[in-house]
């Protein structure tokens, strides 16, 4: 679990992740490979909203469906990876407004098969992907807080 300060209103910060479309510009997997194949289905923003993608071994294969989306306060996401590992996980954003700022928290449970179980043992979750969400939150305050204020 990761948390940042916004200077920005919550929602701001909220429709940067409740719009898949939003998140090239600050997740820190469309890095790794700018010819991976990205697709988007259902509704544009929201419950229902799904992204897949499927690159390189970095970022692998999979898809993302937002399951809960409350303007401004909470977001669930279900994350199915195909490759390579199979896996499903649930990322959570929440979004506490402070002022003119938000706290947004990224954190992430999950269920693995066997394998990734296996990979578990050596590789602790927080370590791997906190680092991650500190660079994805870090490069979505600098999207929010550039963005012309309305």
């Amino acid at each position: 679990m990761r948390s940042a300060t916004i200077s920005a209103p919550a929602p701001a910060v909220f429709a940067q992740v409740n719009d898949f479309h939003n998140w090239e510009a600050w997740s820190p997997w469309a890095k790794l490979d700018p010819a991976a194949k990205a697709t988007f289905e259902g509704p544009s923003t929201g419950t229902g909203a799904i992204f897949k993608w499927a690159g390189n071994k970095e970022v692998g294969e999979g898809s993302m469906t937002i399951t809960e989306s409350r303007p401004s306060d909470l977001i669930r996401i279900k994350l199915e990876f195909l490759r390579p590992f199979e896996a499903t996980n649930s990322a959570e954003f929440t979004f506490k407004p402070e002022g003119n700022r938000t706290a947004v928290t990224w954190s992430m449970e999950g269920k693995n098969n066997f394998i990734a179980k296996a990979v578990c043992l050596f590789m602790n979750m927080d370590k791997m992907v906190g680092g991650q969400f500190e660079q994805g939150l870090a490069q979505m305050k600098a999207v929010v807080e550039a963005a012309p204020k309305k």
